[in-house]
């Protein structure tokens, strides 16, 4: 059998995997800024009548799986895999998300890359031969994330000028064998790449090396330029993230008219998030409602999203160890 593997580190599909629908559910904050129409659904406040953010936010997830399966009318019969993930210990959103669905269940841990991961992930399968159907799903919120990685939300502390706001939100896509609509074409699996950074309220900076590690080695398997693509956009570098993600490739001799950031569209200035949007459903929000639907409207006809992902833990952050950090990049094309 032949290798499907390009270069170091990138894999072309024989049979891409077709999204054949999305669905988006966030919080108010998102459904207030410059993609608010783009979404499904816009919860009226973070909780949602739940009894804790957590269970809010596995409903979330929930809500946005169900979304999906319905706007594809594919009964869930015939979904092989629910690939999904989120940032909270043991993925528990996701954990207890599909105790609901009935579906085959792989949990993914990419941080914030766990979106484009389970994206290549669920084509693997598709590509290979083992499923017909799968349900991909990825979730954050603003309130658990910063319980479980900073300090407790009514506390009220100080925010640094280079930290970033974790989206509340939920994205899914349910990829198929065949049918209509965009295809994911390739994907590059990204290193780890740790350049020694140890503030946690600097993620962009912590994520920005292996971000661009990443597109450099997805250029350079494929033989393609920045020019190849309509857009380039990364999961949550934030503006500092992809201000220094943009100054590594140009030190390499890569220059970008079309290299955008999740989480820098899903915020404007007025809402004052200081270094922009994180989160794992940054990119996924982003992608299952803005930049598909530009796709589907023949605006961008091959996009590289590159998910991007901080790998410490608020045990390691504590004991001074450095943030290991990731990206994972899918073509998505019209």
């Amino acid at each position: 059998m032949d290798l499907k593997r390009i270069g170091n580190q990138t894999v072309v599909f024989t049979n891409p995997s077709v999204i054949l629908s999305s669905y988006s559910v966030v919080g108010p904050m998102e459904g207030k800024g410059p993609l608010g129409k783009t979404f499904n659904k816009v919860w009226p406040d973070t909780i949602n009548g739940n009894p804790s953010w957590e269970v809010a936010e596995s409903k979330m997830m929930e809500e946005a799986l169900e979304g999906a399966v319905q706007e594809s009318q594919v009964n869930k019969n015939e979904i092989d895999y629910l690939l999904a993930g989120d940032l909270l210990n043991q993925i528990i959103s996701s954990n207890f998300a599909a105790r609901t669905m009935g579906i085959p269940f792989i949990g993914l841990y990419g941080a914030c890359s766990t979106m484009a991961l389970s994206m290549a992930v669920g084509t693997m399968l598709i590509d290979g031969g083992f499923a017909r159907h799968v349900l991909v799903g990825v979730s954050s919120h603003h309130d658990t994330a910063e319980r479980q990685y900073r300090l407790p939300t009514e506390q009220g502390g100080q925010r640094s000028m280079s930290s970033q706001w974790t989206v509340t939100g939920a994205g899914s896509l349910l990829l198929g064998r065949s049918g209509k609509g965009p295809r994911i074409t390739a994907a590059t699996i990204g290193r780890i790449i740790d350049f020694g950074e140890t503030d946690t309220n600097n993620m962009g900076a912590a994520m920005a090396p292996a971000v661009a590690d990443t597109i450099l080695n997805h250029l350079h398997d494929l033989k393609r330029s920045p020019e190849d693509y309509d857009l380039i956009i990364s999961g949550d570098l934030g503006i500092l993230g992809l201000e220094l993600a943009q100054q590594v490739l140009k030190k390499n001799g890569l220059y970008f008219n079309n290299f955008s950031d999740c989480g820098v569209l899903i915020y404007d200035k007025s809402q004052d998030t200081h270094a922009g949007a994180s989160g794992c459903g940054c990119s996924a929000v982003v992608f299952a409602g803005h930049i598909l639907d530009k796709i589907k409207a023949g605006e961008y006809k091959r996009v590289l999203l590159v998910g991007s992902g901080a790998l410490h833990s608020p045990t390691s952050a504590l004991q001074g160890e450095s943030i290991p950090a990731v990206g994972h990049a899918v073509v998505i094309e019209g």
